[in-house]
């Protein structure tokens, strides 16, 4: 599957969840419910996937916990905020890095709309 066909069956999920649930919900609700969707569009999930940061000998086994990593291709990273900030794109911007993969999806679910709160990343 392309990229551009994953992350559209991505974003669907995402607004399936966000149209059932609305804005308001903790982070994890919303985590819960787009994996229970994206399973049940037939996709493979992985949960708080750990990313180890590797710095010359030093290694760090889980220093960090992608929210959802999708037919390891894409890192989803969710959020549940008033407003997206630069920080939240270097945070995925950093787990693309460490992971090496190459695109994730940053997406908001405190929004309105949710196509407001979508932002696509590449490294």
């Amino acid at each position: 599957m392309s990229n551009g066909d994953l992350t559209g069956r991505i974003i669907g999920c995402a607004m399936r969840v966000h149209t059932v649930l609305g804005a308001g919900l903790l982070e994890s609700a919303y985590e819960a419910c787009l994996c229970y969707e994206l399973r049940k569009a037939g996709l493979k999930v992985e949960q708080q996937k750990p990313v180890p940061l590797i710095y010359e000998e030093v290694k760090l086994e889980c220093a960090y916990r992608m929210d959802l990593f999708v037919e390891n291709q894409i890192i989803v990273e969710l959020k549940a905020v008033d407003t997206l900030h630069p920080i939240h794109t270097t945070q995925l911007l950093t787990y693309l890095k460490l992971s090496n993969h190459k695109l994730g999806l940053l997406i908001n679910f405190n929004v309105q709309h949710l196509r407001d709160g979508i932002k696509r990343v590449a490294n």
